[in-house]
């Protein structure tokens, strides 16, 4: 798609070739024109009121860019352009640097900048008057051009680093603004034949005024003006439809995949089965599990949790759904060491949530801790393979599967939890990844700084559950729809 800047030199272009407007006899031709501009220049010089410039080669075959219409005729800017010379600052004057141009809107600053003679920069020599036309020729300010277009609290003298054009009668002003904006103005000047030096390349006065203008009579100029400056409302709204355009391409992505977290959990990505084991024998198999995982002291038994509310259940589910606490899926909620260990360049992964935040266990830019550290945390909490990392400090409430045999540790902001052969983990992190899931962590997320969700906070999470073959199909389907999902972010 075409950028709105590539919109704005299209239309530059087809103006400066002659495209945009008709050509109209009674209007004279550019070579006419051109002569009358000759015989000004020539006036001007004999009076002593402009110096003769320097004299430049006739324009070749070779030097001509694109075609123009037969009424139009090729000058060098040296032709039809003068500057008004330079001086030192006398009194108090207004400064205009390349700094105190807009360069996206190419005008000037509203605020002055006043500078006492004695304070004069070096570079503040060029005489300027209203009407002229400024052009920075330090290349990465290009653009940092405009019209002087009104009066001035004090004497306006401007930066050596621009080129200060005064137009001769017949070469309107804003035509010859918009040709030196335009794309192919743009490649002359940036080409490094014409652009010299190192640390600020810059185009000097002779290739400036060597470049080739196309002129039009000034008549025509004025209506390829006009058209151009009614066309420019439409590239603005051009602008902001291509910003809302690109912003909505931006988080589409992200909005689908929540789109579609949410309608798995709410039992609508696929179909439910008759003959599937209800969650409600589910639940009562976790709960035996974890009855005899606390008789074996593989685990602790747990505090009975409060029961859901009906306020607490905000969309209905599949009649073979149950609607349960995060704690009554789980074995054990644990989390890391509650400070910053002492990190080395090699040894073991140390996670911290921005390893989780895409979603999945991501290792890479993950510290190291010693072995030693290592042994000595691993007492507190070991991620087994099948576990889910949550997070619940800083980013809150994403989840991520540990899916490697990777020996690594987890910060206090990483939640380990443990599960059994009775929940499909892969459901359970979508689940907890949804909208209902993670708004849910944000409610109940304490403190502005370091704001944790804290373990017995988080198993508090309700939990839409549908039988375990379900679970399973919800994750089949969306191991089919998520990538698709995430090539539109690519």
């Amino acid at each position: 798609m075409m950028t709105a800047e590539q919109l704005k030199g299209s239309i530059l272009q087809l103006a400066m070739q002659g495209k945009l407007v008709e050509q109209r006899p009674e209007e004279g031709t550019g070579e006419e024109l051109y002569k009358a501009i000759q015989k000004d220049k020539r006036n001007l010089i004999k009076e002593g009121s402009i110096k003769a410039g320097k004299k430049y080669n006739a324009i070749s075959e070779e030097e001509i860019m694109f075609d123009i219409p037969e009424t139009w005729v090729w000058t060098r800017l040296s032709d039809i352009v003068f500057n008004r010379g330079q001086k030192k600052p006398e009194n108090a004057f207004s400064y205009i640097d390349i700094g105190s141009i807009d360069n996206v809107h190419q005008k000037l600053n509203d605020e002055e900048n006043i500078i006492e003679a004695e304070n004069a920069p070096s570079r503040a020599r060029k005489i300027v008057a209203i009407g002229d036309v400024i052009y920075s020729t330090v290349r990465p300010y290009l653009h940092n051009m405009c019209i002087i277009d009104r009066e001035f609290s004090h004497e306006p003298i401007a930066s050596t680093g621009f080129a200060a054009m005064t137009c001769h009668e017949g070469l309107y002003n804003r035509f010859l603004f918009y040709y030196l904006l335009s794309p192919d103005f743009d490649r002359y000047a940036n080409d490094t034949e014409n652009s010299k030096g190192v640390a600020y390349p810059a185009i000097n006065d002779q290739k400036l005024y060597k470049a080739l203008v196309p002129l039009p009579p000034l008549a025509e100029q004025k209506r390829i003006v006009a058209k151009i400056e009614a066309l420019m409302p439409f590239v603005e709204q051009y602008v902001a439809a291509s910003t809302k355009l690109n912003t909505l391409n931006a988080t589409f992505p992200e909005m689908m995949k929540k789109s579609i977290l949410q309608e798995a959990v709410q039992g609508k990505l696929v179909p439910q089965d008759p003959n599937d084991e209800p969650a409600s024998l589910l639940l009562k198999k976790i709960a035996e599990e974890k009855k005899r995982l606390v008789k074996e002291g593989k685990i602790k038994k747990q505090k009975p949790l409060p029961e859901i509310t009906e306020d607490e259940i905000p969309f209905d589910i599949p009649d073979s759904w149950e609607w349960v606490r995060l704690g009554d899926l789980i074995f054990e909620a644990k989390d890391g060491p509650h400070f910053s260990p002492k990190y080395q360049d090699q040894g073991v992964p140390f996670i911290s949530t921005r390893n989780i935040s895409g979603g999945k266990l991501d290792f890479s830019g993950a510290k190291f801790i010693s072995e030693k550290d290592h042994i000595e945390f691993s007492k507190k909490v070991s991620p087994q393979k099948g576990d889910i990392l949550y997070s619940k400090g800083g980013t809150t409430g994403i989840a991520a599967v540990n899916d490697t045999d990777i020996v690594f540790d987890v910060w206090v902001h990483v939640a380990v939890l443990s599960l059994g052969k009775h929940v499909n983990p892969y459901y359970l992190a979508t689940a907890l990844n949804s909208p209902h899931c993670y708004n849910l962590s944000q409610k109940y997320t304490h403190g502005t700084g370091n704001h944790d969700l804290g373990l017995t906070r988080m198993i508090k999470i309700t939990i839409p559950l549908p039988p375990i073959k379900e679970q399973q199909r919800i994750v089949d389907r969306l191991d089919e729809i998520l990538p698709i999902v995430e090539e539109l972010a690519q």
